[in-house]
């Protein structure tokens, strides 16, 4: 549904008109942006003629393209805007709009939205990662976004699988606020395991946002684009794991472009997941080891918006029974022989003195219960 402002500004006929644009394809947020200030109205723009696009920069082909369904596609975007108060479109220049996002050579003209939109407004850490990461990645996602949402900090991630949707379930778990920047449009959500975490993030005030329209389904050119949209809600991007290949550098090289800070956490040289992480603090980003040095960071500019807890217990891990007393004198035998750098079971078999039998079950074991974590090549890592 529009918000007040929007029942007002844009008018139905301007409304139907801005989503005629939107749904062009290959329009995009520049060439829009570019049509919208030029004309006093999305109807004057939709009206104007082929080569008055063309002055703008903006391919004839793209000129009054009414492809088969769009009208369709229009209906069923106002449909789904009229459907629930939590449902909104926001305009470039109204007042709900970002005004972080504002200054963007390619901000987007409209942003569609699900649930709290006035979280927009507030100070926002995007935490990002690997799709597949550790177990200790998944725990520091978790927890470092847990420890900042409690501080005032509105945790922002894209939703997809491991450390994102680590981070939105540590804001949860803090009771905090959680933003989903989506690649989908608000109502498809990708991947489709995380229909009841977004359920969960509406639920508890959060944001599902996107630049595409309702019914728009995922494009693989669609992630990196919306990864500036992450970067640039937010103060700062904290990196947890990733390889040199990963989407999260680009959210990071984006948050740098756009003078957000750029935080990493480090790890073992044998972690492939760490060599980007390394690479960022290398290039410039500020290492991290707790929350607390994201919070000190930002605490400068933001200050009075965060407010610092006194509840140590964020600090801590969310299951904190002593590890010793859960494991057995030969799990703990293992651990110790493991210590926090990735080992193979040969070198664990001769440190330890089992037998190769002994230390795959027992490996098995302390991997079930989350204590220890697999990477490439057969290494392993502890967790806990």
């Amino acid at each position: 549904m529009l918000t007040s402002e929007h029942q007002t500004t844009p008018d139905a006929d301007a409304r139907r008109a801005l989503l005629f644009l939107i749904t062009i394809n290959g329009m995009g947020p520049k060439r829009l942006r570019r049509l919208l200030d030029a004309f006093d109205t999305p109807q004057a723009a939709l009206a104007a003629s082929a080569s008055e696009w063309i002055r703008l920069g903006i391919p004839a082909s793209l000129a009054h393209q009414q492809p088969r369904g769009m009208a369709d596609r229009v209906e069923t975007m106002l449909s789904w805007l009229d459907e629930s108060e939590q449902h909104h479109l926001i305009l470039a220049g109204e007042k709900s709009y970002p005004p972080q996002l504002a200054d963007l050579p390619d901000a987007p003209a409209a942003l569609f939205g699900k649930g709290d939109i006035r979280l927009l407004g507030e100070p926002q850490l995007a935490i990002v990662g690997a799709r597949t990461p550790t177990s200790g990645g998944i725990n520091n996602a978790r927890a470092f976004a847990r420890y900042l949402s409690a501080q005032g900090l509105v945790i922002t991630s894209g939703l997809a699988l491991g450390i994102d949707a680590a981070a939105h379930r540590g804001a949860l778990a803090a009771h905090g606020a959680t933003v989903a920047v989506m690649g989908t449009g608000p109502d498809i959500i990708y991947p489709r395991e995380h229909r009841e975490l977004a359920e969960q993030i509406v639920a508890q005030g959060g944001l599902l946002i996107s630049e595409w329209p309702p019914g728009t389904l995922a494009r693989k050119e669609h992630f990196p684009r919306r990864n500036r949209l992450i970067s640039g809600l937010s103060e700062g991007v904290l990196i947890v794991e990733a390889s040199l290949k990963s989407g999260s550098l680009i959210t990071a090289r984006l948050a740098a472009e756009q003078g957000r800070e750029v935080f990493a956490i480090p790890g073992s040289i044998h972690n492939p997941l760490s060599r980007g992480p390394h690479r960022l603090i290398r290039e410039g980003a500020k290492l991290v080891e707790t929350a607390q040095d994201i919070f000190e960071e930002l605490i400068d500019t933001l200050g009075a918006r965060l407010h610092q807890t006194d509840d140590i217990s964020l600090l801590e891990p969310e299951s904190s029974p002593a590890l010793a007393a859960q494991l057995d004198p030969e799990q703990q035998k293992i651990l110790d022989c493991l210590g926090f750098d990735p080992q193979s079971a040969d070198t664990l078999i001769a440190s330890s003195g089992l037998t190769p039998a002994e230390v795959s079950s027992i490996l098995l074991m302390l991997e079930l219960a989350g204590h220890v974590t697999t990477l490439p090549g057969g290494l392993y890592v502890r967790t806990a």
